[in-house]
């Protein structure tokens, strides 16, 4: 298992908390020297508050274990293509790589509506690997919004 894997599927992990408390199954993991500094996973049914995405739970804790908001030199890991939300708050975070599962065709920043990541109007940029286990992150959210029907 390379290294890409190996936090993807710690990803996916905290994206089964969130199917396990009945919310849309999305995980993250903020890594920093390879290890894990801040996780999340998407709460916001339970909390009743929009910004309760994966990544800004993670990017919150990770900035809080690490006692700065800058979050230079970090990767983050997120099973679904993150919003224009998340991006913002990555791009703020001066995270330096992301990866990332499925495609969100409705509300992806990454590619699918918008691409905030390589914007050179921004004054950074995050290098991207979009699409990484996208098949997992799809399955697991397919079976998610079918059994709600």
């Amino acid at each position: 298992m390379n290294r890409d894997e190996k936090f993807m599927n710690l990803a996916f992990e905290e994206a089964k908390k969130a199917l396990e408390k009945k919310e849309v199954p999305i995980g993250a993991v903020v890594i920093k020297d390879d290890k894990v500094i801040g996780r999340g996973y998407n709460l916001k049914e339970e909390t009743q508050d929009p910004t309760a995405h994966a990544e800004m739970i993670a990017i919150r804790k990770a900035a809080k274990n690490i006692g700065s908001w800058r979050l230079e030199n970090c990767e983050i890991y997120v099973t679904l293509e993150p919003c224009p939300m998340c991006m913002g708050a990555m791009l703020q975070a001066r995270i330096e790589r992301l990866v990332f599962g499925a495609y969100d065709e409705k509300g992806g920043a990454v590619g699918s509506l918008y691409d905030l990541s390589d914007d050179s109007r921004f004054n950074h940029t995050i290098k991207v690997k979009s699409g990484f286990m996208a098949e997992k992150s799809s399955k697991m959210l397919k079976s998610f919004f079918k059994s709600l029907r």
